[in-house]
């Protein structure tokens, strides 16, 4: 432009989309910030690889002496509209040292508190084994709580919780019957459960994680409104027949149960059959984002 020509209409399409591109770069930065301030200041979660553009977060719990790490990449596998958050729980990862909760309910009202200022878009729940229990009472704690619910339930190599459970307690057991008890399992390998120092760290967290697992008395309550995904392995002897398909009376939404090749610990040796399941059945969710984060 030159001397005192008034603007074209080029230049004014020109500038609105130059302050676009400043506004949201602009807020990508300020969202960066705060997943940084985030994960320094909320130890539950740990974010490998936040998503700026994510319109659904996906909240993930591990197994039994398991951490957050194990979902590290799933990031990876899922598109942008996913941000993966991985909750470590006390006693392990970056949380060690910390004393791990030996009951589930105290915990789950733990993990709802931290994660509240995280429900501020659509998000889904994943648990695989004692991480199933964990995400089944945490949908139902935000109920009772009138926060917002989860879009979607994912169960992974646990059975219905109204079903008893057959095998005695094993958490107060001593530690060559915890040892015997990992090895059924195949999950975990000889390595560690023949080394001496990594035991006496890890077995302590490990009979902790039991005693969540073996001292949880289940509740009767309305079923979830969420649909509910269950995903089991074929070969996992730990699950009665029929353990997975008596999820269903937990939803008056849409209930699926799959299959995957492998024992109790699929969630490894499937790994990438198990992300594309997850892959999948978050393309089909319908997102509305509020907004005040639009």
């Amino acid at each position: 432009m030159v001397g005192n020509a008034h603007p074209t209409l080029n230049n004014i399409v020109g500038w609105i989309s130059q302050l676009s591109t400043i506004n949201y770069q602009l807020s990508t930065v300020n969202y960066q910030l705060s997943t940084i301030k985030m994960s320094t200041s909320n130890p539950w979660i740990q974010f490998y690889q936040p998503k700026p553009k994510a319109s659904l977060r996906l909240f993930c719990f591990p197994y039994a002496g398991g951490k957050a790490q194990i979902f590290r990449t799933w990031s990876e596998a899922l598109d942008d509209r996913v941000e993966v958050c991985p909750v470590e729980l006390p006693g392990r990862g970056k949380r060690w040292g910390e004393t791990p909760f030996q009951q589930l309910l105290p915990l789950v009202e733990a993990v709802a508190e931290a994660i509240a200022p995280l429900l501020d878009r659509p998000y889904t729940l994943f648990g695989h084994s004692m991480g199933a229990l964990i995400a089944f009472e945490l949908a139902r704690e935000f109920r009772r709580n009138n926060s917002p619910e989860p879009v979607h339930l994912f169960i992974s190599g646990h059975q219905a919780p109204q079903l008893p459970d057959n095998d005695p307690p094993s958490y107060n057991r001593p530690e060559e019957e915890l040892i015997r008890k990992l090895r059924s399992l195949e999950g975990t390998p000889e390595a560690i459960l023949e080394n001496r120092e990594i035991l006496d760290l890890w077995l302590p967290i490990y009979r902790a994680d039991l005693s969540i697992c073996e001292t949880y008395i289940y509740r009767s309550e309305e079923p979830l409104s969420c649909p509910i995904t269950t995903i089991g392995g074929s070969q996992d002897s730990s699950i009665p027949k029929g353990g997975l398909g008596k999820w269903e009376e937990h939803t008056t939404g849409k209930f699926t149960k799959q299959l995957l090749l492998g024992n109790h610990f699929f969630i490894h040796s499937a790994e990438p059959q198990l992300l594309k399941l997850l892959h999948r059945a978050h393309s089909t969710i319908p997102i509305e984002l509020p907004q005040s984060i639009l």
